[in-house]
């Protein structure tokens, strides 16, 4: 998700403009860039900042989202229905995790993903992206009623939503048992909630939990092509931690 929020100009919608790739590309980097900056970090130069999404993979996730916001509305625009068909091949399955995942990419909340959100959200997923912007985007998927703390209903919603999404069946004793030593864990305060420190510093000791916050083929998306598929690599060993 990148540090800068700016609007761009309408375009094409078969058409990417490189003003706006570059710009895009800008957005995911932590550090101001200035316009003189944008031919540096096209090419790479080392004086320019360090850009998660590069300006070729924008170009590469323009091609991806035109196919996945074509599939079934032709429109130019994600909506749901396609975001669940994009991760799981029907259209027709729920899952907590994906529903909550679109709604943070849908940073305007007007039902639909637009290209620069794609661009913007997904680059939390590119394996260069910091620990930090993945923890802080995690705990906005579990914080569900977003009320700044994630509390143990909330928790254990999204433990059985990734557990349904990367098709694993483990007992409900099991499940209580990750809640508790999650819990256990993470609510330094014992407050009976974990708010946004004490989740930050549980995924610093507990790096498995952000597993499914990377996506490796955005590394090399200019080189492979692969379905867009979000499936959490989570394991029943790394669950139970």
């Amino acid at each position: 998700m990148g540090c800068l929020q700016t609007k761009h100009a309408s375009r094409s919608p078969h058409l990417l403009d490189t003003k706006e790739a570059v710009a895009l590309a800008a957005e995911t980097s932590c550090e101001k860039v200035e316009p003189p900056d944008f031919v540096n970090i096209a090419t790479g130069t080392p004086s320019s900042p360090i850009v998660t999404v590069t300006v070729s993979e924008v170009e590469a996730l323009h091609d991806l989202f035109r196919k996945i916001s074509n599939s079934i509305v032709k429109d130019n625009l994600i909506h749901k229905e396609e975001f669940h068909l994009a991760l799981f091949r029907n259209k027709k399955k729920q899952n907590l995790f994906v529903d909550r995942v679109f709604d943070l990419f849908d940073q305007r909340r007007n039902g639909v993903i637009e290209f620069a959100e794609f661009v913007r959200s997904l680059s939390v997923f590119h394996p260069d992206a910091p620990e930090e912007q993945k923890a802080a985007f995690a705990f906005k998927l579990y914080d569900l009623r977003q009320t700044g703390f994630i509390e143990r209903h909330e928790l254990k919603e999204m433990v059985l939503a990734l557990l349904d999404e990367s098709d694993l069946d483990i007992t409900s004793d099991a499940v209580e048992m990750i809640v508790d030593r999650t819990f256990d864990q993470a609510d330094a305060k014992g407050d009976g909630r974990i708010d946004q420190e004490e989740w930050t510093e549980f995924t610093k000791d507990n790096p498995h939990v952000l597993k499914n916050m990377t996506l490796p083929y955005l590394k090399d998306i200019t080189m492979v092509f692969p379905s867009f598929v979000i499936h959490s690599e989570v394991s029943e060993a790394d669950m139970a931690g």
